[in-house]
């Protein structure tokens, strides 16, 4: 690794706007945006992928594989991406730095503790938490009924055993009520931090938090509890971008980490802001397939923060196509030419999804030792069919240099003329908004929404706030609200369970299926693999 002081150094920041962090990361200081905003903006490029699955895809991997790609075909390039949770670094997913020779440094920092963002996003939330249950055990002057408080607890780890408890129990310890644990990831304040623009809009959003109702059925928001100002405090330096570099010295922002399946799925507008101010290219990422992550990132980031993004990376594998055609995990190395032309039907879905939002679109096929040349070559074809450029990515191999085809073909894309557009009109009501994603994106043939998702929607129109886009909180893994219905599949029903009203973030969350804002652990979770050697390096952690 470089001296941070290197990498910044490289995209024009001196050292007196980094706020170091030991050697090798830093945060960004107030005072760099002063100098920058007057710049030009680079050219946005997403990176989303089809549906994942157990045989992966690797998209952060070719995010940051791009980024050194472009870079080394003369493209001034930063990557923006997001933070890992601590949840799926001890549970299923691992880490979220990428690998082989794509990948970001220091990976170990960076998935566990890293500069204490997510500790401070953690600590802020359940401040919250605290001073409104401190507030009712103290008269409850603002009459908040115990039964409708919306806001939960949460913690940055996988624990089923906390979705739903009880607190207040023993002589003098609070209001006995039931409560429950969201991961933090899910906490709207880890989604109002990544979309807001800075400190005063950080500020005004967590002011906006609907905590609960009171006797009269009227919003409790988080100013009247006067949690704000102690909220602030906390996320004094979380709001600050994080600097790092991927193994070949390519800058990376990495800042917030909301997931896509409940949450937005994005970096921070801060981030990605500042990035685009200092380099040509700006690679950035959504999290899951395109029908969460890039339809999230188009549709409330974009929209939100008025990005118009320049092009779309969708990411594949030969693996991941045979998986959704059908072809069980243990059977993925045995060559199967009509599983991959059965599993193109999804990505074939997303590149006419991503075709909506008027953004052009280039296929990455993340290479895997086990892809047979016929399998590849049958992958080509079937892109030059639907019209699609396509690149096969060796970035986990050979870094940068296995990335340059892509990188050329996405440089190409990003100098088309943007044609950029949203999937619904903001002032389409909720319910239509909703309805529209499932049709349009989906393939859906209608949406079911239980009697207190639309006693939400009824409160959300008398309250006002209808205009505010919709986050689809659902399975990653299928386009259906049912994560074994593989493929793309059309005439299905997508149930709404539950919505809830993230005023302060500016979205609605809708819940689909039996989606949960808490994880589990696995029944072998990562965590067993951790050690900590006798010369304190890191190992286990993937």
């Amino acid at each position: 690794m470089k001296p941070i002081v290197e990498i910044a150094r490289q995209i024009g920041i001196s050292e007196e706007n980094l706020e170091q962090y030991g050697k090798f990361k830093a945060k960004l200081a107030d005072e760099l945006w002063d100098e920058l905003k007057e710049r030009p903006d680079g050219k946005l490029i997403l990176v989303t992928a089809m549906n994942p699955n157990p045989a992966g895809a690797g998209k952060t991997l070719t995010t940051i594989g791009l980024s050194q790609a472009l870079n080394l075909i003369g493209k001034k390039t930063v990557a923006a991406l997001r933070e890992p949770s601590l949840g799926p670094c001890m549970g299923i997913k691992g880490g979220a730095t990428g690998s082989g020779k794509a990948q970001i440094l220091p990976a170990d920092e960076i998935n566990l503790h890293f500069t204490g963002d997510l500790h401070a996003i953690t600590s802020a939330h359940n401040l919250l938490a605290a001073m409104i249950d401190n507030h009712i055990h103290h008269g409850n002057t603002l009459r908040i009924n115990p039964k409708k408080i919306v806001w939960k607890r949460a913690m940055d780890m996988n624990d089923r055993a906390l979705r739903q408890i009880v607190v207040g129990l023993g002589d003098g310890n609070g209001i006995t009520r039931e409560d429950g644990f969201m991961i933090t990831t899910a906490s709207e304040i880890m989604a109002i931090l990544c979309l807001s623009e800075n400190r005063e809009d950080l500020r005004e959003r967590l002011n906006q938090i609907i905590i609960g109702y009171d006797t009269d059925d009227q919003p409790v928001r988080a100013q009247d509890i006067q949690a704000v100002d102690a909220m602030c405090v906390m996320l004094k330096d979380a709001i600050k971008p994080n600097l790092v570099q991927t193994i070949e010295g390519t800058p990376v922002l990495i800042h917030g980490g909301p997931f896509a399946n409940i949450a937005h799925g994005c970096s921070s507008v801060v981030a990605t802001k500042t990035a685009l101010k200092l380099a040509d290219y700006v690679v950035t990422e959504a999290g899951f397939g395109a029908d969460l992550g890039a339809e999230k990132f188009f549709d409330i980031k974009c929209r939100q923060a008025g990005l118009t993004p320049s092009a779309a990376v969708v990411v594949i594998s030969v693996r991941a196509l045979k998986f959704n055609g059908g072809v069980k995990v243990a059977d993925l190395e045995t060559e199967n030419l009509p599983a991959v032309r059965r599993g193109f039907e999804n990505l074939k879905r997303h590149i006419e999804n991503i075709r909506k939002f008027g953004v052009p679109a280039v296929v990455a096929v993340n290479h895997f030792i086990t892809d047979t040349q016929a399998e590849v070559e049958t992958v080509f074809e079937l892109c030059q069919e639907l019209g699609v450029e396509a690149a096969l990515s060796r970035v986990w191999e050979k870094g940068g240099e296995g990335g340059v085809d892509l990188a050329e073909k996405v440089a190409r894309a990003a100098e088309q003329p943007s044609q950029f557009r949203f999937l619904y009109d903001e002032q389409q009501s909720a319910k239509e908004k909703v309805e529209t994603i499932v049709r349009e994106l989906y393939r859906g043939s209608g949406v079911t929404f239980s009697p207190a998702a639309l006693k939400t929607l009824q409160k959300v129109e008398a309250m006002g706030l209808s205009h505010l886009p919709v986050c689809m909180a659902k399975t990653p893994y299928s386009f259906t609200d049912r994560p074994e219905i593989l493929g793309a599949p059309t005439d299905f029903t997508i149930s709404v369970s539950e919505i809830r009203l993230s005023a302060g973030a500016g979205f609605l969350v809708v819940l689909t299926g039996s989606l949960m804002t808490m994880p589990g652990l696995p029944k072998k979770p990562a965590a067993e693999a951790l050690r900590v050697e006798q010369d304190g390096r890191i190992t286990g952690l993937s």
